[in-house]
Parts: structure tokens; C-alpha cells; sequence
């Protein structure tokens, strides 16, 4: 069969690189694609957003899946409009993205079906939202409503910092339409976890539980990105724990849904924060997460392509996933001045020397004159396994030194609180 994978960052690269390994799997095209990502499937020069020409690639070599990887074209209705073709397409249709589309949304979702959350305000005019947190004064979490690539959720300290991150956010549009309306919620203390799961809108498989490494310095300092590193599984995270997400979180919103109209179907995402009052929903995905699909895609030891036709033709019940025991690590490479502004075209050199079993999956590479090069603020994810996750971090660590690259940087403590937990 011929596959389409929408797309251009690590996400997409380590979903070409697990379809290829599927027996089913003749052709891969990847649109746009990176540098990395041509040495694994043919690209295409279509953006991810270009949905009605993606459609006519796909009706034109016959593709028979379309795997779509970023949020924005699943939210514009890239579903809606493949099946409308009559083309297989996996991914929630545009309803069903909204969890993700819109924080509003899924805030009154989350309020409806009963699940944990932050407590929170929803405004549309800058001067009420900084009346709002002017009076909070106290540390709070400031979100834009829309699509913002990860970086439209902006951590305040005090009133200060909630005034700048509402006037950034509604006055500066620095996100564009995402920051119409902002969220302004409680924040949370505890430890954050992924959670990722499969559903045809009637089943539910959870994929391996994972933890995202957001802020761009070592120790959690700096600045919120779309994810420095991820590690496979975080031991905060308990058999009991998970019983209550399936049992608190996931079916009632993937039902609830269900019974409101909306069948979900493709890869629904749990931003977690365990809590001493018990597990709070940070955010839904409704794609794989980055870095975190670096970490957990590789442990799967299941055909993708069967998980996901299962999913299509609503019949994911009959399928069992299949997970590598061994802990997985990725370290993300970074361009000089991410997540602020940074330079392209970098020369990368020592991929070729790394360590058996080290995988580098590129997030934001090109070719140039035949030569690999940065190409975007988070360059590589190098991903590693381990019998342990101390030995994983070593091995990830080896081949991130085998790398280079003018300006690149990346976080030295990946997995730091499992770590501080043992192993």
C-alpha cells in the first residue's frame, strides 16, 4: 500500500520510520517532509495546511492512508475533507480536534463529563482579563484559546508576569487569532505526565505513558518551548494511577463525546498533572505529542498500519498493542536562540557515527547543495533505549555527543526525575 504522512517535524519522521517497518507498506510520501525525513520516504511540496491540495496528491498516486501529524490541519478539517473524497484518512474529524483547537472548548468538556481540572476564567476583552489577574496577584496560568505550536501557555509568578503574558497574548497577538480569547487558570504543583491513547470513538487503548521536559533550560528554567525531551515511562506514573485516568478521564470524555454527536477517532493526548488532590487535565492533543511520539512510537512493537485501519473501520477492540519493555529517552537539539528567534543553515555533521540503536529522528533539517543543515528551531531528537533508565540516558547522551552543529543546545538533564527516583 501507498502511504501519505502529513507533516515535516520528529513527530512525522518517527511516524515514517515506524510505517516503514510494516510489511503493507510499499511507498511512503511525507508533505512537506525535512532533510531527515528524504532518506525515508519521497517528499512532497505541499505545506500541512494545504489541505485541498494534499487531497488531490492523494487521489492522484492513489494513496490508500493518509496519516495526518500536526494539530493544525486536523483542526482546519483535513479529516472532514479526505473522507468527504472518499479517501482513508486517520484522525479526528474537525468537531473532535477542537479539543485541542480551542482551550475553551475543552474546558467546558472537561466541566461537563466531570474530570479534573484547573479552575479557570474564559475572556475575550484585554481590559477584564487584566483587571482579572491584577487582582489574582498570585501565580496563575495564562493561555491563548487557539493553536499557538506549544507556546501559547505562559506561566505566571505574579500579577507582573500575568499582565505581560494577557498583553502579549490579546494585545500583541503574538499568536495571531489564537489569542481572541485567553484562559486564565489556577496553577497547578505536582508532576506533569503524557498520556496518549487510541480510540475508534467505542474502544480505548492507552499507548506507554511518557513526560515531556517543556522549558528549554536544565532544572526546568527558561522559557516554555514545544518540548526539549521526553522519556518512556516515568515511574510517578502507577498501575492505580492509570486505572483512574481510563476510569476519570478518558472514557468519559471519549463517551461523552460520543453520546454529544462527536465520534472521536484517531489519537486523543492527556496533558497530566498528578497532584496531592488527585489527577488534573492540563490540556487534550488530538495528535501524537513532540517529543513524546520519539519515545513512544518506538516502544510500540505493534504493526501501526494495522492500529490504525482498526481505528478507521471502528474495530480497534480485536487489536492487542505489543510495547518493548525497555525505557526509551529522546534529547532534543535545539537551534542557538530557541524558542526566541534563531538562525538557519547550519552545517550538521556525526550522524553517521552513532552509537548501534541510537535513532535520530529530524524536526527541523533541509538539504542544501546535497548537505544536511538546520532548518528550525528544534533540529533533532536523538532517541535512545536502555535496560534501565539511567542506561538509556547514557546511551542517549553518547550519540547526542557524536552531533554538531554551529549554536546547537539542547537540555543535559533529560529524565532528571525519574532519575531522583531510581531507576
Amino acid at each position: 500500500m501507498k502511504v501519505l504522512v502529513v507533516g515535516g517535524g520528529g513527530r512525522e519522521h518517527t511516524l515514517v520510520w515506524k510505517l516503514n517497518q510494516s510489511p503493507r507498506v510499499d511507498k511512503i510520501y511525507c508533505a512537506p517532509g525535512n532533510g531527515g525525513i528524504a532518506g525515508d520516504a519521497k517528499c512532497v511540496p505541499l505545506a500541512a495546511d494545504d489541505i485541498t491540495g494534499l487531497a488531490d496528491f492523494a487521489q492522484e498516486h492513489k494513496i490508500d492512508l493518509t496519516v495526518v501529524g500536526p494539530e493544525a490541519p486536523l483542526a482546519a478539517g483535513i479529516v472532514d475533507h479526505f473522507t468527504s473524497c472518499g479517501l482513508r484518512v486517520f484522525g479526528p474529524d474537525a468537531r473532535g480536534a477542537r479539543l485541542e483547537g480551542s482551550k475553551v472548548f475543552a474546558k467546558e468538556v472537561m466541566t461537563k463529563y466531570g474530570v479534573l481540572t484547573a479552575a479557570y476564567k474564559v475572556f475575550q476583552e484585554p481590559a477584564a482579563a487584566l483587571d482579572f489577574v491584577r487582582k489574582l496577584n498570585v501565580p496563575c496560568v495564562v493561555k491563548a484559546n487557539g493553536l499557538a505550536a506549544g507556546k501559547g501557555v505562559i506561566i505566571a509568578q505574579d500579577a507582573a508576569e500575568a499582565e505581560d503574558a494577557v498583553k502579549l497574548i490579546m494585545e500583541e497577538r503574538a499568536f495571531g487569532e489564537a489569542g481572541t480569547f485567553v484562559v486564565v487558570e489556577e496553577l497547578l504543583q505536582g508532576e506533569e505526565v503524557s498520556i496518549l491513547a487510541f480510540t475508534d470513538g467505542k474502544a480505548i487503548k492507552t499507548l506507554v505513558a511518557s513526560q515531556d521536559h517543556k522549558r528549554v533550560g536544565d532544572g526546568d528554567q527558561g522559557l516554555n518551548t514545544g518540548g526539549m525531551g521526553a522519556y518512556s515511562p516515568p515511574p510517578v506514573y502507577t498501575e492505580d494511577i492509570h486505572a483512574s485516568v481510563c476510569r476519570d478521564i478518558l472514557e468519559p470524555v471519549i463517551y461523552g463525546l460520543a453520546e454529544d454527536g462527536i465520534k472521536y477517532k484517531g489519537v486523543i493526548y492527556a496533558g497530566l498533572m498528578l497532584t496531592q488532590k488527585g489527577v488534573y487535565v492540563l490540556e487534550f492533543n488530538c495528535r501524537f505529542g513532540d517529543p513524546e511520539a520519539q519515545v513512544v512510537i518506538p516502544r510500540l512493537q505493534t504493526d501501526l498500519v494495522d492500529v490504525i485501519d482498526a481505528i478507521i473501520d471502528e474495530r480497534l477492540d480485536e487489536v492487542e498493542l505489543e510495547w518493548d519493555p525497555r525505557p526509551a529517552v529522546c534529547v532534543v537539539m535545539a537551534s542557538s536562540g530557541y524558542p526566541g528567534a534563531y538562525e538557519k543553515g547550519k552545517l550538521i555533521t556525526g550522524l553517521d557515527q552513532l552509537p548501534p540503536g541510537v535513532l535520530a529522528f529530524h524536526a527541523g533539517t533541509a538539504l542544501t547543495d546535497g548537505k544536511l543543515v538546520s532548518n528550525g528551531g528544534r533540529v533533532l531528537g536523538i532517541t535512545a533505549f536502555g535496560a534501565t533508565i539511567e542506561e538509556a540516558v547514557q546511551n542517549v547522551y553518547a550519540g547526542v555527543e557524536k552531533v554538531n552543529y554551529q549554536g546547537m543546545h539542547y537540555r543535559r538533564d533529560i529524565a532528571h526525575r525519574a532519575l531522583n527516583k531510581g531507576s
